[in-house]
This record gives structure tokens, sequence and C-alpha cells, in this order.
């Protein structure tokens, strides 16, 4: 069979396969174009695992129920310990803050000059709600006491403390803010440390 008649008789099988070919071609350009997506075989393409685990968080979330990097966040104040020490707090504050009140205005205030005594009503109060909670009280007053008084620390001049005046004339300072935590540690033992640690600045004298 000559060549030419070979060409004449796979012509039509040419024309025929043309259609086709033209239709792949626009599939090829639609995939190429994001229209369609290209097929996958389902046995050899795997589901990604951040897939699974976003549907298994959403599952979750809506169910109510927390995964494991999510842990359960609670209000302090749904806390019963929390709340409890917040109330103890609030009634130990209440206890101190009259005297607190007093010391601040007696210490800061143009009430008292350096070196003036305070008031038999001052006095009284201070001794009462402080000195005597002091952990060296009997130290302090020595031979006897003989009144409060109000005048600058003997080493940091800028600030003013409360003396103990003893009977033999000597004089010496202490710190109320030591009375207020050892009377708080004597009537708040389960709680004193930790408000003390809140609230207190540490103390000298």
């Amino acid at each position: 069979m000559s060549p030419r008649f070979s060409s004449l008789k796979a012509a039509p099988l040419l024309l025929k396969g043309v259609p086709l070919l033209r239709l792949r071609l626009q599939r090829c350009n639609l995939i190429a174009d994001g229209v369609l997506s290209a097929p996958r075989c389902p046995c050899c393409v795997a589901e990604p695992v951040w897939r699974e685990e976003m549907v298994s968080t959403s599952a979750e979330t809506s169910t109510g129920v927390l995964g494991v990097r999510d842990p359960p966040k609670y209000h302090r104040c749904d806390d019963p310990d929390y709340r409890k020490w917040k109330n103890k707090e609030e009634e130990i504050l209440r206890d101190i803050e009259p005297i607190i009140s007093l010391t601040k205005e007696i210490l800061h205030s143009d009430r008292y000059m350096d070196g003036e005594q305070l008031t038999v009503a001052d006095e009284e109060v201070v001794v009462k709600k402080l000195l005597c909670h002091h952990p060296r009280s009997e130290d302090k007053i020595g031979c006897g006491l003989d009144s409060i008084m109000v005048d600058r620390h003997p080493q940091f001049r800028h600030s003013r403390c409360l003396f103990v005046v003893r009977t033999d004339g000597g004089w010496i300072n202490f710190s109320y803010q030591k009375c207020l935590r050892t009377y708080i540690r004597d009537k708040y033992p389960s709680h004193a440390e930790r408000f003390i640690r809140e609230h207190f600045k540490h103390g000298s004298s």
C-alpha cells in the first residue's frame, strides 16, 4: 500500500479525534484558570491532619468540651479560696484602718510639731493599739513610759516617727508598722503572712 493511500485512510480517524482533543484542551484551560479542580484519586490523596484537628476543635467548642490545649479558665471571684481570702482581707483592713489613719495624721500633718508629745487621748490609743503589740515593747519602754513623742527619724531625717519617752528622760523610736504586723500575726495567724506581704513594706525598729 502506498504512503499516499495510507495517509488518506487515516485522515478520517484524525478528524474524529479533533473534537475530543479540543474538549481536553478546554478542560485544561479551565483547570489552569481555577474554574475547575483537578481530579484526585481518593486512595492516593490524604486529607491534611490540620483539617481533622480543626473539625475536632470546632466540635469540642460547640459541645462545650475542652480540649487538651484549652485549659479551663475560671474567674478568680469564682474560686472559693480566693473569695475566702478577700473576705478576710477586708476584715483585717476594717480592723486596722482606724489606727492607721490616726497614726498617719499624727506623723504627716501639722497636728504635731517635731519633738511634741501626743495628747493624752492620742497617747492612750497609740499605746493600746500599737506599742503594746511591738515584739520588743518591754525593751522600748525600759524603766517606764512617760509619754509618746513625734520627732524626726534618727537615720532618715526627712521622715518622722513615734518615740517612747522614758521616765528617766531617755527616748527611743518604734515602728508602728512592726506593731501592726505583730498584732495581725497574733489575731489572724492563717492569713497574716499573705496580708503583710501584700500590704506592708519592710520595717525596722
